[in-house]
């Protein structure tokens, strides 16, 4: 029987994009210096915002579950829902990562709102009943995303157990801080911290240590270190000696640029708006030699032999098949997300490509310039595939950068549109609010569709202003944003301003699927499968001017793996958690489990509880909009 903690159904009315804002000095991909809430992923901290959003939202976090939509329709198979916990002060994307170490579960906790991020400490001693029994706070604005990690140490300095955390930014509270945390969970219910806001101290405007998005920590042998994701350099990859947990020491710093083999074609970008750049890694010990599996993004899987982590060493990387093996498109889409090795016998990498923009521009033009020029979809907006013949059209004005009269932002009303944008297409310039405020607030205007460019000042993107805003616009907030939205790449919308009236546009359209799963042999990196949801695969599940608020997020987030059984479990955002067998022949869906009500599952950890005479696994899914989801698998 399960026993379930009451859940409120969480229905907001609303679908504005819950991207990090940054209203700050543009910088040069690879190595920004913002995280610009724009819906466009062309920067690793943008990629990092929209991956974090999940998707539908109310400016705060993220809409799945409920009556309104936002979901897929509830379903199960071969797996039974073993117990649920709806974390207290829960809001859509309040949840994060999840991670666990003996009889205790660790949920991270988001930015909704900004300034209560954190850990909650979750007793699953009986997983019928998961109990919330602590809290443990990041610093004011600070929040913790994928970096939830528990372990035992057995160094010189320290025996026992620690957490892990990463720190991202919300908001400049004068508090806040980057890098990663360590805490001693020796005793959960009395964590003692050990060091906060540890990192790369390469000047930050943010913090004293850059922002990061990840952290993995392993021993080996009589030393501990941790491994991070960097958000604020090219040189990526920064590894830590945590022997002493209290006091890490920086050893090694670098990036995609110290390994030529790893620089091909793909590694420059694939895709629409692409890049390359660290996201997620693990480490593990494959074939004899301490190994790091770094997944990174349109660069595809890169493998390092770290046996002297101080001095890593490129081993080998992966390449996206093209055409791509589940929509049959060219170029593919890369996102290389998250990836790991199979817990029984390291003979398989299973890799998660997230990608929330299941449709791309393929030609954007207008009578104010000579041929098509670079656009994309975007995230949280109907697309314009859905459109009657895949087409966007129409007259165009300009109005500026469209943002929404508010004190809250620092916007004065003296921001007044240029041109009326009613019935037409809205043209509006990047920058100094949200990107979904300003198709709100072209929408509530009466503009037909959107447009957002990038201005040409610097040849990079231009942001203005220098504080960070984590809060919807007041002026928008409740809006369900139904029109079509469309990025064009950086001069094209001071061109489009320039032409002479009238100014007339046309975006088509083209279905390019959801993110998906991959199986890689782990000794050569060659790819044996791929699989994908079919719902990911099928443009009827897009958002439409209909249905805003479509099915939800229908790309793979994370991936974990059983010890003794070639089962892998996913999580799969409104997708719900899979189940799939894989193995030399390929990867086959076993089983799933969607609620009635309709799941949004980020984190994704395979757990067995000490003593367990049974030696049950658990698969422990973290859900972004209620908490803590417990399931056994019970097929053959």
């Amino acid at each position: 029987m399960v026993v379930r903690s009451t859940r409120r159904r969480l229905v907001v009315p609303i679908a504005l994009g819950a991207l990090l804002l940054w209203a700050v000095g543009g910088g040069a991909a690879p190595n920004p210096t913002h995280v610009p809430g724009d819906g466009v992923v062309d920067t690793p901290l943008e990629a990092h915002a929209v991956h974090d959003s999940g998707g539908v939202t109310d400016g705060t976090g993220s809409l799945q579950h409920g009556g309104l939509g936002g979901h897929l329709p509830g379903s199960s198979l071969n797996v039974q829902l073993v117990g649920q916990l709806t974390v207290s002060g829960i809001v859509p994307g309040r949840i994060s990562d999840v991670g666990a170490l003996g009889n205790y579960a660790y949920l991270g906790a988001f930015t909704a709102p900004c300034g209560s991020g954190g850990v909650y400490v979750v007793d699953i001693s009986d997983p019928t009943n998961p109990t919330e029994v602590g809290f443990i706070p990041t610093a004011s604005g600070s929040f913790v995303g994928e970096g939830v990690q528990a372990i035992s140490l057995n160094t010189k300095p320290f025996k026992g157990d620690i957490l892990v955390i990463n720190n991202e930014i919300c908001a400049i509270t004068g508090s806040q801080i980057g890098g990663f945390s360590i805490f001693d969970v020796t005793d959960p219910l009395n964590p003692l911290a050990l060091v906060q806001g540890a990192g790369d101290p390469t000047p930050s405007p943010l913090s004293a240590t850059n922002r990061i998005h990840s952290a993995f920590a392993w021993q080996q042998g009589q030393n501990a270190y941790v491994v991070i994701v960097d958000d604020e350099e090219a040189t990526d990859v920064d590894i830590f000696d945590i022997t002493d947990p209290a006091n890490p020491n920086m050893i090694a710093e670098v990036g995609l640029a110290n390994w030529p083999g790893a620089q091909n074609a793909q590694s420059a970008g694939i895709g629409s708006f692409a890049a390359s750049f660290l996201h997620d890694v693990v480490v593990q010990k494959v074939r004899g030699d301490w190994q790091m599996l770094l997944s990174y993004w349109d660069a595809g899987y890169i493998v390092l032999n770290v046996n002297d982590p101080a001095n890593p060493v490129f081993v080998n990387d992966t390449d996206f098949t093209d055409p791509d093996p589940e929509t049959g498109l060219s170029p593919p889409e890369g996102n290389a997300h998250e990836a790991e090795w199979n817990q029984g016998n390291n003979k398989f990498i299973l890799a998660a490509d997230e990608d929330f923009s299941p449709s791309r521009i393929s030609s954007f033009t207008s009578n104010a310039f000579a041929g098509p020029k670079p656009a994309n979809d975007s995230a949280f907006a109907p697309q314009v595939v859905s459109l009657p013949g895949a087409t966007l059209t129409g007259q165009v004005v300009h109005v500026g950068r469209g943002c929404p009269p508010d004190a809250a932002l620092g916007i004065p009303a003296g921001d007044p549109y240029l041109a009326n944008p009613a019935g037409k297409i809205a043209l509006i310039e990047r920058g100094l609010c949200r990107f979904d405020n300003k198709v709100a607030w072209a929408q509530v205007n009466g503009a037909a569709a959107a447009i957002v460019y990038n201005s040409a000042a610097t040849g990079n993107f231009v942001m203005g202003g220098s504080n960070p805003v984590a809060v919807g616009s007041p002026a928008v907030i409740g809006t369900v944003i139904t029109i079509p939205a469309v990025s064009v790449e950086r001069s094209t919308g001071l061109t489009l301003a320039a032409g002479t009236p009238p100014v007339s546009a046309a975006a088509v359209g083209e279905f390019n699927g959801w993110g998906y799963i991959h199986l890689f042999n782990a000794e050569t990196l060659q790819e044996i499968d791929t699989y994908a949801i079919a719902e990911a695969l099928s443009p009827a599940f897009l958002r439409t001017v209909a249905n805003p608020f479509g099915f939800g997020d229908l790309s793979v987030h994370e991936v974990t793996t059983d010890r003794d059984t070639n089962l892998a479990y996913v999580s799969y955002y409104a997708g719900g958690f899979r189940v799939l067998r894989f193995g030399p022949g390929g990867l086959q869906e076993v089983g799933r489990y969607i609620d009635p009500d309709g799941n949004n599952f980020w984190g994704i950890e395979a757990h067995r509880l000490p003593g367990d005479a049974t030696e049950t696994t658990y698969a422990l899914a973290s859900d972004r909009d209620s908490g803590l989801w417990i399931f056994r698998y019970t097929g053959p």
